[in-house]
Protein backbone atom coordinates (compact mmCIF):
# COMPACT_ATOMS: atom_id res chain seq x y z
CA UNK A 1 0.00 0.00 0.00
CA UNK A 2 1.53 3.33 -1.01
CA UNK A 3 2.40 5.77 1.76
CA UNK A 4 0.26 8.86 2.06
CA UNK A 5 1.97 11.93 0.59
CA UNK A 6 1.26 13.68 3.89
CA UNK A 7 3.26 11.07 5.88
CA UNK A 8 6.79 12.34 5.57
CA UNK A 9 9.67 10.42 7.16
CA UNK A 10 10.28 11.29 10.79
CA UNK A 11 13.92 11.99 11.40
CA UNK A 12 15.58 12.14 14.79
CA UNK A 13 19.04 13.50 15.56
CA UNK A 14 20.50 13.90 19.02
CA UNK A 15 23.88 13.99 20.69
CA UNK A 16 24.79 12.39 23.98
CA UNK A 17 27.88 13.82 25.67
CA UNK A 18 30.19 11.33 27.38
CA UNK A 19 32.56 12.35 30.14
CA UNK A 20 34.77 10.31 32.41
CA UNK A 21 38.05 10.79 34.19
CA UNK A 22 41.17 8.66 34.57
CA UNK A 23 42.57 9.14 38.07
CA UNK A 24 45.90 8.16 39.59
CA UNK A 25 46.46 7.25 43.22
CA UNK A 26 48.30 4.93 45.59
CA UNK A 27 46.45 2.93 48.23
CA UNK A 28 42.89 3.54 46.99
CA UNK A 29 41.25 1.58 49.80
CA UNK A 30 43.16 3.11 52.66
CA UNK A 31 40.42 4.62 54.88
CA UNK A 32 41.96 8.08 54.68
CA UNK A 33 41.95 8.08 50.85
CA UNK A 34 38.78 9.95 49.85
CA UNK A 35 39.12 9.59 46.06
CA UNK A 36 36.72 6.66 45.73
CA UNK A 37 33.96 8.20 47.84
CA UNK A 38 34.33 11.55 46.10
CA UNK A 39 33.89 9.88 42.71
CA UNK A 40 30.75 8.04 43.84
CA UNK A 41 29.13 11.38 44.67
CA UNK A 42 30.57 13.51 41.87
CA UNK A 43 27.33 13.73 39.89
CA UNK A 44 25.11 14.39 42.87
CA UNK A 45 24.21 10.77 43.58
CA UNK A 46 22.11 10.15 46.67
CA UNK A 47 24.17 8.65 49.48
CA UNK A 48 24.65 5.96 50.58
CA UNK A 49 25.48 4.37 47.21
CA UNK A 50 25.00 0.68 46.52
CA UNK A 51 28.11 -0.90 45.05
CA UNK A 52 28.81 -4.37 43.68
CA UNK A 53 32.51 -5.17 43.57
CA UNK A 54 33.74 -7.70 41.00
CA UNK A 55 37.31 -8.80 41.73
CA UNK A 56 39.83 -10.65 39.57
CA UNK A 57 40.76 -13.90 41.35
CA UNK A 58 44.42 -13.43 40.48
CA UNK A 59 44.38 -9.99 42.11
CA UNK A 60 42.63 -11.37 45.18
CA UNK A 61 45.30 -14.06 45.45
CA UNK A 62 48.19 -11.62 45.00
CA UNK A 63 46.64 -9.21 47.51
CA UNK A 64 45.14 -11.49 50.20
CA UNK A 65 44.04 -8.52 52.31
CA UNK A 66 42.21 -6.78 49.47
CA UNK A 67 38.70 -8.12 50.08
CA UNK A 68 38.87 -7.22 53.75
CA UNK A 69 40.30 -3.81 52.89
CA UNK A 70 37.32 -3.15 50.63
CA UNK A 71 34.94 -4.13 53.45
CA UNK A 72 36.83 -1.99 55.95
CA UNK A 73 36.78 0.95 53.56
CA UNK A 74 33.01 0.65 53.22
CA UNK A 75 32.64 0.44 56.98
CA UNK A 76 34.79 3.57 57.37
CA UNK A 77 32.52 5.54 55.00
CA UNK A 78 28.98 4.31 55.79
CA UNK A 79 27.44 7.68 54.91
CA UNK A 80 28.65 7.28 51.30
CA UNK A 81 29.12 3.62 50.54
CA UNK A 82 26.58 0.87 51.06
CA UNK A 83 28.59 -2.14 50.01
CA UNK A 84 26.98 -5.34 48.76
CA UNK A 85 27.88 -7.93 51.43
CA UNK A 86 30.56 -9.93 49.60
CA UNK A 87 32.68 -8.90 46.62
CA UNK A 88 32.22 -11.29 43.71
CA UNK A 89 35.48 -13.02 42.76
CA UNK A 90 35.80 -14.01 39.07
CA UNK A 91 38.63 -16.03 37.46
CA UNK A 92 41.09 -13.69 35.77
CA UNK A 93 42.73 -13.92 32.38
CA UNK A 94 41.04 -14.83 29.11
CA UNK A 95 39.00 -17.54 30.88
CA UNK A 96 36.83 -14.70 32.20
CA UNK A 97 35.80 -13.82 28.66
CA UNK A 98 35.64 -17.33 27.24
CA UNK A 99 33.04 -18.82 29.60
CA UNK A 100 29.40 -17.61 29.48
CA UNK A 101 29.07 -18.89 33.06
CA UNK A 102 31.02 -15.92 34.41
CA UNK A 103 28.78 -13.45 32.58
CA UNK A 104 25.73 -15.15 34.07
CA UNK A 105 27.35 -15.15 37.50
CA UNK A 106 27.70 -11.36 37.51
CA UNK A 107 24.21 -10.84 36.04
CA UNK A 108 22.80 -13.06 38.77
CA UNK A 109 24.55 -10.96 41.41
CA UNK A 110 23.22 -7.74 39.85
CA UNK A 111 19.73 -9.23 39.99
CA UNK A 112 19.97 -10.76 43.47
CA UNK A 113 21.57 -7.74 45.11
CA UNK A 114 19.22 -5.18 43.58
CA UNK A 115 21.88 -3.31 41.62
CA UNK A 116 20.08 -0.63 39.61
CA UNK A 117 20.94 2.18 37.21
CA UNK A 118 21.80 4.41 40.17
CA UNK A 119 24.08 1.77 41.69
CA UNK A 120 27.69 1.04 40.77
CA UNK A 121 29.38 -2.05 39.43
CA UNK A 122 33.08 -1.67 40.31
CA UNK A 123 35.56 -4.03 38.65
CA UNK A 124 39.01 -4.59 40.13
CA UNK A 125 41.33 -6.59 37.91
CA UNK A 126 43.15 -7.09 34.65
CA UNK A 127 41.82 -6.27 31.21
CA UNK A 128 39.82 -9.47 30.72
CA UNK A 129 37.83 -9.06 33.94
CA UNK A 130 37.32 -5.37 33.17
CA UNK A 131 36.02 -6.30 29.71
CA UNK A 132 33.61 -8.85 31.17
CA UNK A 133 32.37 -6.61 33.98
CA UNK A 134 31.97 -3.66 31.62
CA UNK A 135 29.93 -5.75 29.19
CA UNK A 136 27.73 -6.98 32.04
CA UNK A 137 27.19 -3.43 33.30
CA UNK A 138 26.27 -2.26 29.81
CA UNK A 139 23.57 -4.89 29.26
CA UNK A 140 22.08 -5.07 32.77
CA UNK A 141 19.12 -2.67 33.02
CA UNK A 142 20.39 -1.21 29.70
CA UNK A 143 23.30 0.29 31.58
CA UNK A 144 24.56 0.25 35.17
CA UNK A 145 27.22 2.75 36.22
CA UNK A 146 30.55 1.03 35.78
CA UNK A 147 33.80 1.97 37.46
CA UNK A 148 37.13 0.37 36.51
CA UNK A 149 40.09 -0.18 38.79
CA UNK A 150 42.75 -1.68 36.47
CA UNK A 151 45.48 -3.73 38.14
CA UNK A 152 47.92 -4.48 35.31
CA UNK A 153 50.15 -2.31 33.17
CA UNK A 154 48.14 -3.28 30.10
CA UNK A 155 44.80 -2.31 31.62
CA UNK A 156 46.10 0.88 33.27
CA UNK A 157 47.64 2.27 30.08
CA UNK A 158 45.37 0.81 27.40
CA UNK A 159 42.27 -1.35 27.69
CA UNK A 160 41.07 -0.04 31.03
CA UNK A 161 40.97 3.62 29.99
CA UNK A 162 38.91 3.03 26.83
CA UNK A 163 35.23 2.62 25.98
CA UNK A 164 35.16 -1.00 24.82
CA UNK A 165 33.67 -3.95 26.71
CA UNK A 166 33.47 -7.51 25.42
CA UNK A 167 33.47 -11.27 25.80
CA UNK A 168 34.64 -13.95 23.39
CA UNK A 169 32.24 -16.18 21.44
CA UNK A 170 32.27 -18.62 18.51
CA UNK A 171 36.02 -18.98 18.91
CA UNK A 172 36.50 -15.29 18.13
CA UNK A 173 37.99 -12.66 20.40
CA UNK A 174 35.62 -9.86 21.45
CA UNK A 175 32.75 -11.15 19.28
CA UNK A 176 30.15 -9.87 21.75
CA UNK A 177 30.60 -6.40 23.13
CA UNK A 178 29.54 -2.83 23.57
CA UNK A 179 30.93 0.67 23.35
CA UNK A 180 30.06 1.99 26.78
CA UNK A 181 32.29 4.52 28.55
CA UNK A 182 33.05 3.88 32.21
CA UNK A 183 31.86 6.19 34.95
CA UNK A 184 35.48 6.56 36.06
CA UNK A 185 38.86 4.80 35.86
CA UNK A 186 41.17 4.68 38.87
CA UNK A 187 44.79 3.58 38.45
CA UNK A 188 46.29 2.48 41.78
CA UNK A 189 50.06 1.97 41.47
CA UNK A 190 50.15 -0.45 44.43
CA UNK A 191 48.64 -3.19 42.28
CA UNK A 192 51.63 -3.12 39.93
CA UNK A 193 54.14 -4.25 42.57
CA UNK A 194 52.87 -7.84 42.63
CA UNK A 195 52.61 -8.38 38.86
CA UNK A 196 54.28 -11.39 37.29
CA UNK A 197 57.16 -10.31 35.07
CA UNK A 198 55.25 -11.38 31.96
CA UNK A 199 52.30 -9.16 32.90
CA UNK A 200 54.58 -6.24 33.75
CA UNK A 201 56.28 -6.55 30.37
CA UNK A 202 53.15 -7.32 28.33
CA UNK A 203 51.66 -3.92 29.03
CA UNK A 204 54.72 -2.17 27.65
CA UNK A 205 53.88 -3.56 24.21
CA UNK A 206 50.76 -1.39 24.00
CA UNK A 207 52.82 1.68 24.88
CA UNK A 208 55.26 0.84 22.08
CA UNK A 209 52.28 0.41 19.77
CA UNK A 210 50.72 3.80 20.41
CA UNK A 211 54.13 5.49 20.33
CA UNK A 212 54.93 3.95 16.94
CA UNK A 213 51.76 5.22 15.31
CA UNK A 214 51.29 8.53 17.14
CA UNK A 215 54.28 9.93 19.04
CA UNK A 216 57.92 9.59 18.01
CA UNK A 217 59.10 11.42 21.15
CA UNK A 218 57.28 8.89 23.30
CA UNK A 219 58.90 6.09 21.31
CA UNK A 220 62.36 7.51 21.98
CA UNK A 221 61.58 7.88 25.68
CA UNK A 222 60.62 4.19 25.84
CA UNK A 223 63.87 3.37 24.09
CA UNK A 224 65.81 5.51 26.54
CA UNK A 225 64.09 3.90 29.56
CA UNK A 226 64.05 0.33 28.23
CA UNK A 227 66.60 -0.96 30.73
CA UNK A 228 64.80 0.71 33.63
CA UNK A 229 61.48 -0.74 32.48
CA UNK A 230 62.95 -4.25 32.29
CA UNK A 231 64.35 -3.76 35.80
CA UNK A 232 60.86 -2.80 37.03
CA UNK A 233 61.65 0.80 37.83
CA UNK A 234 58.32 2.16 39.08
CA UNK A 235 58.96 5.80 38.18
CA UNK A 236 59.75 4.86 34.58
CA UNK A 237 56.65 2.67 34.42
CA UNK A 238 54.40 5.38 35.86
CA UNK A 239 55.63 7.82 33.22
CA UNK A 240 54.95 5.24 30.51
CA UNK A 241 51.47 4.46 31.81
CA UNK A 242 50.50 8.11 32.06
CA UNK A 243 51.67 9.10 28.57
CA UNK A 244 50.13 6.01 27.00
CA UNK A 245 46.81 6.66 28.76
CA UNK A 246 46.85 10.30 27.60
CA UNK A 247 47.30 9.23 23.97
CA UNK A 248 44.52 6.65 24.20
CA UNK A 249 42.06 9.04 25.81
CA UNK A 250 42.86 11.74 23.24
CA UNK A 251 42.23 9.27 20.42
CA UNK A 252 38.92 8.10 21.89
CA UNK A 253 37.74 11.71 22.00
CA UNK A 254 38.42 12.06 18.27
CA UNK A 255 36.31 11.64 15.17
CA UNK A 256 35.25 7.99 15.54
CA UNK A 257 35.28 6.85 19.19
CA UNK A 258 32.82 4.01 18.56
CA UNK A 259 34.54 2.78 15.39
CA UNK A 260 31.62 3.18 13.01
CA UNK A 261 33.95 3.17 10.01
CA UNK A 262 36.18 0.38 8.72
CA UNK A 263 39.26 1.43 10.64
CA UNK A 264 40.70 0.62 14.05
CA UNK A 265 43.62 3.07 14.15
CA UNK A 266 44.86 2.04 17.60
CA UNK A 267 45.03 -1.64 16.66
CA UNK A 268 48.47 -1.65 15.06
CA UNK A 269 49.82 -5.21 15.17
CA UNK A 270 46.48 -6.54 16.38
CA UNK A 271 45.14 -8.42 13.36
CA UNK A 272 47.85 -11.04 13.91
CA UNK A 273 47.86 -10.67 17.70
CA UNK A 274 44.20 -11.61 18.09
CA UNK A 275 44.63 -14.66 15.87
CA UNK A 276 47.83 -15.71 17.65
CA UNK A 277 46.07 -15.60 21.00
CA UNK A 278 43.47 -17.98 19.61
CA UNK A 279 46.01 -20.26 17.89
CA UNK A 280 48.08 -20.54 21.09
CA UNK A 281 44.91 -21.14 23.12
CA UNK A 282 45.66 -17.93 24.98
CA UNK A 283 48.96 -19.18 26.37
CA UNK A 284 50.32 -15.90 24.98
CA UNK A 285 49.50 -12.79 26.97
CA UNK A 286 47.75 -10.16 24.84
CA UNK A 287 50.76 -7.84 25.00
CA UNK A 288 53.12 -10.67 24.03
CA UNK A 289 50.96 -11.38 20.98
CA UNK A 290 50.88 -7.67 20.13
CA UNK A 291 54.70 -7.54 20.23
CA UNK A 292 54.84 -10.35 17.66
CA UNK A 293 52.11 -8.68 15.60
CA UNK A 294 54.04 -5.42 15.56
CA UNK A 295 57.29 -7.17 14.61
CA UNK A 296 55.43 -8.87 11.76
CA UNK A 297 53.80 -5.69 10.47
CA UNK A 298 56.96 -3.61 10.83
CA UNK A 299 58.86 -6.23 8.82
CA UNK A 300 56.10 -6.35 6.21
CA UNK A 301 56.17 -2.55 5.94
CA UNK A 302 59.93 -2.69 5.42
CA UNK A 303 59.62 -5.36 2.73
CA UNK A 304 56.99 -3.20 1.01
CA UNK A 305 59.26 -0.16 1.07
CA UNK A 306 57.04 1.81 3.46
CA UNK A 307 59.78 2.19 6.10
CA UNK A 308 63.54 1.76 5.98
CA UNK A 309 65.53 -1.24 7.08
CA UNK A 310 67.09 0.95 9.77
CA UNK A 311 63.66 1.82 11.20
CA UNK A 312 62.60 -1.82 11.14
CA UNK A 313 65.76 -2.89 12.93
CA UNK A 314 65.31 -0.16 15.52
CA UNK A 315 61.81 -1.37 16.41
CA UNK A 316 62.77 -5.05 16.52
CA UNK A 317 65.81 -4.34 18.68
CA UNK A 318 63.65 -2.39 21.15
CA UNK A 319 61.13 -5.23 21.39
CA UNK A 320 63.95 -7.70 21.96
CA UNK A 321 65.57 -5.45 24.57
CA UNK A 322 62.24 -5.32 26.41
CA UNK A 323 62.32 -9.12 26.54
CA UNK A 324 59.73 -10.08 23.94
CA UNK A 325 59.88 -13.16 21.76
CA UNK A 326 59.17 -12.17 18.16
CA UNK A 327 58.33 -15.59 16.81
CA UNK A 328 56.16 -18.56 17.85
CA UNK A 329 55.64 -21.78 15.83
CA UNK A 330 51.93 -21.00 15.46
CA UNK A 331 52.88 -18.39 12.85
CA UNK A 332 53.50 -21.30 10.48
CA UNK A 333 50.50 -23.40 11.51
CA UNK A 334 48.55 -24.50 8.43
CA UNK A 335 44.87 -25.03 7.72
CA UNK A 336 43.61 -28.13 5.91
CA UNK A 337 43.91 -26.38 2.54
CA UNK A 338 47.58 -25.64 3.20
CA UNK A 339 47.23 -21.90 3.82
CA UNK A 340 48.67 -20.37 6.96
CA UNK A 341 46.14 -20.13 9.77
CA UNK A 342 47.50 -16.76 10.86
CA UNK A 343 46.38 -15.20 7.57
CA UNK A 344 42.77 -16.01 8.48
CA UNK A 345 43.24 -13.24 11.01
CA UNK A 346 43.05 -10.72 8.16
CA UNK A 347 39.58 -11.93 7.23
CA UNK A 348 38.41 -11.99 10.83
CA UNK A 349 39.81 -8.50 11.41
CA UNK A 350 37.81 -7.16 8.46
CA UNK A 351 34.66 -9.07 9.45
CA UNK A 352 34.77 -7.65 12.96
CA UNK A 353 34.04 -4.17 11.57
CA UNK A 354 32.70 -4.94 8.13
CA UNK A 355 33.51 -2.81 5.12
CA UNK A 356 36.88 -2.96 3.46
CA UNK A 357 40.00 -4.39 5.03
CA UNK A 358 41.87 -1.63 6.87
CA UNK A 359 45.22 -2.39 8.48
CA UNK A 360 47.38 0.13 10.31
CA UNK A 361 51.04 0.04 9.26
CA UNK A 362 53.84 2.61 9.50
CA UNK A 363 55.10 5.27 7.10
CA UNK A 364 57.81 6.10 9.64
CA UNK A 365 58.35 5.70 13.36
CA UNK A 366 55.70 7.85 15.03
CA UNK A 367 53.43 7.96 11.98
CA UNK A 368 50.80 5.35 11.17
CA UNK A 369 49.52 4.67 7.66
CA UNK A 370 46.40 2.70 6.77
CA UNK A 371 46.42 0.18 3.93
CA UNK A 372 43.51 -1.73 2.44
CA UNK A 373 45.34 -4.69 0.93
CA UNK A 374 47.91 -7.11 2.32
CA UNK A 375 50.13 -9.05 -0.08
CA UNK A 376 49.99 -12.47 1.54
CA UNK A 377 53.14 -13.70 -0.22
CA UNK A 378 55.08 -10.77 1.23
CA UNK A 379 53.50 -11.36 4.64
CA UNK A 380 54.78 -14.94 4.49
CA UNK A 381 58.23 -13.53 3.75
CA UNK A 382 57.87 -11.40 6.89
CA UNK A 383 57.01 -14.51 8.91
CA UNK A 384 60.03 -16.30 7.46
CA UNK A 385 62.18 -13.31 8.43
CA UNK A 386 61.06 -13.53 12.06
CA UNK A 387 61.58 -17.28 12.04
CA UNK A 388 65.13 -16.79 10.73
CA UNK A 389 65.77 -14.12 13.37
CA UNK A 390 64.65 -16.54 16.05
CA UNK A 391 66.80 -19.35 14.71
CA UNK A 392 69.78 -17.01 14.64
CA UNK A 393 69.19 -16.12 18.28
CA UNK A 394 68.98 -19.82 19.19
CA UNK A 395 72.28 -20.61 17.45
CA UNK A 396 73.94 -17.62 19.13
CA UNK A 397 72.77 -18.79 22.56
CA UNK A 398 74.00 -22.31 21.86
Amino acid sequence: MPMSPHMKPIEQTFAVPFRYGVYFTEGLFKPENKLFTELLLQDGSTAPCKVLFVVDSGVAQAHPLLLQQVKDYAAAHPHVLQQVPEPLVIPGGEEAKNSPEHLQQILQAVHAQGICRHSYLVAIGGGAVLDLAGFTAAIAHRGVRHMRIPTTVLSQNDSGVGVKNSVNAFGKKNFLGTFSPPYAVINDSLFLHTLHLRDWRAGIAEAVKVALIKDVAFYHSIRQNAKKLVQRDMDAMQQLIYRCAVLHVQHIGGADPFETGSSRPLDFGHWAAHKLEQLTRYSLRHGEAVAIGMALDVTYAMLQGMITKTEQQDVLSLLLELGFDLYVPELLQQQENGTLSILQGLTEFREHLGGQLTIMLLSRIGQGAEVHHINQAVMQQAIAYLQGLRQGQTHAQA
